[in-house]
């Protein structure tokens, strides 16, 4: 624990959180007498396609639900800290997947399985992965975040490609290229932290062959696979530049940038929008070896090991993963990781890309659950930033990053 508590620290001082909004007293009781349940949850779409669906919860179980809506290194930071006290302010928290070996080792979340919740089998599987201790579930995924390729669709087209056409990572550095010679930017990447840095970078990693550890978690960065992906990468970003996320959606959707690493949760294209993504092949080359290549940003909910409501927390959580109150979601952009919704025909009339996430799912490969994944990626993307500002070489930066790397994994 008191590792845990350090990253958390290291990340963030959550000295305010009342301030930020929801109930934190941990009390689990108004002063009407009404029971309170305290969410704690990823800002953004995550959070709001949760709150839609809360008031009907509320008046059925005569509950007040409060929500604190955090950015992700807050919601770490929150989570962690507050597992440090015997009475918990919070009743269901988001997680990421990549914190579960983490909250595990610490005893941060309580066993859904002794308090009867199970998870069905319209989920798909590949998302449950990280879900279980042994046979015993502790987490639920909730929303379908998975890497796709966002594309503007006319600069597609004006190198001589549709969605359909796009079959690998030697077809998107062509049209990036493309768009370049036409005087526009091609290729957007997020450059504004180490973990956006790595994140979006895995899918090319995972097309070469490449992964950054090995079935022993051992590292595997200074590899010919990791560094041919780099050189890829450092040819494709050189169509284009760093942005941030909400910059990089406004260049793709307006034409002015050409293509980037996007999530669901970002962006809702439909049948008309300018912009539309893929799930990528996994292949480097046309016609070549493929892999899974799609990966997950996957929001799960749990329920913290100290809530003081557990009982009825699990009541709420198995109410948000029912598949019709997924499903309803949909139009505000809930990206439930259900079949019953990703394939639903009249779905998919209104938003065809839904085809395309369950793709992505299907094939989607979550980064590594280890405990100390925030340090990995911190490491991993501090020399991948040497490397595409020229401070080091390919060889440099990835050789230095092996051996730091190791040393972590070493403990």
């Amino acid at each position: 624990m008191k590792k845990l508590l350090a990253m958390a620290l290291a990340l963030t001082m959550v000295l305010s959180m009342a301030a930020c909004g929801g109930n934190n007293s941990g009390e689990g009781g108004s002063a009407d007498g009404t029971t309170e349940l305290n969410l704690i949850l990823r800002a953004g779409t995550y959070a709001d396609v949760i709150k839609e669906c809360l008031p009907t919860f509320e008046q059925e179980h005569n509950v007040t639900v409060n929500v604190q809506e955090l950015s992700e290194s807050d919601l770490y930071s929150g989570i962690a800290l507050d597992a440090i006290n015997a009475e918990g302010s919070y009743d269901l928290c988001m997680v990421d997947g990549s914190w579960m070996a983490e909250f595990t080792e610490n005893g941060v979340l309580a066993n859904l399985s002794d308090l009867g919740y199970t998870l069905d089998d319209d989920i798909i599987p590949a998302t449950t992965s990280i879900c279980y201790v042994g046979d015993d579930v502790y987490l639920a995924p909730y929303y379908g975040n998975v890497t796709v390729l966002m594309f503007n669709k006319a600069n597609v087209e004006a190198a001589g490609y549709d969605a359909s056409t796009i079959t690998s990572l030697e077809d998107i550095l062509t049209i990036c290229q493309q768009a370049q010679a036409d005087g526009k930017l091609g290729f957007i990447y997020r450059g504004d932290g180490q973990n956006n840095l790595v994140v979006d970078f895995l899918p090319i990693l995972l097309s070469y062959g490449g992964w950054v550890l090995d079935e022993n978690n051992q590292p595997t960065v200074n590899t010919d696979a990791f560094k041919d992906a780099m050189n890829y990468y450092l040819d494709l970003i050189a169509t284009g530049e760093a942005q941030v996320k909400d910059d990089l959606i406004a260049s793709v959707d307006t034409g002015a940038g050409t293509m980037g690493i996007g999530w669901p949760g970002w962006y809702t294209p439909t049948a008309d929008t300018p912009a539309d993504y893929i799930a990528l092949t996994g292949a480097s080359t046309a016609g070549g070896e493929t892999h899974n290549a799609n990966v997950y940003g996957i929001w799960t909910i749990g329920i913290p090991a100290n809530s003081q409501n557990k009982e009825l927390a699990a009541e709420l959580l198995t109410y948000l993963m029912d598949p019709e109150v997924q499903k309803s979601t949909v139009p505000s952009g809930g990206v439930p990781c259900r079949y019953s919704s990703l394939q639903d025909p009249e779905i998919l009339e209104t938003y065809p890309q839904y085809e395309v996430v369950c793709q992505a799912l299907e094939s989607g490969v979550y980064r590594p659950v280890i405990s100390e994944w925030t340090q990995f990626y911190t490491i991993l993307g501090t020399e991948m930033d040497n490397i595409i500002n020229g401070i080091k070489t390919v060889d440099e930066g990835l050789a230095d990053a092996q051996a730091q790397l190791e040393e972590l994994m070493a403990g």
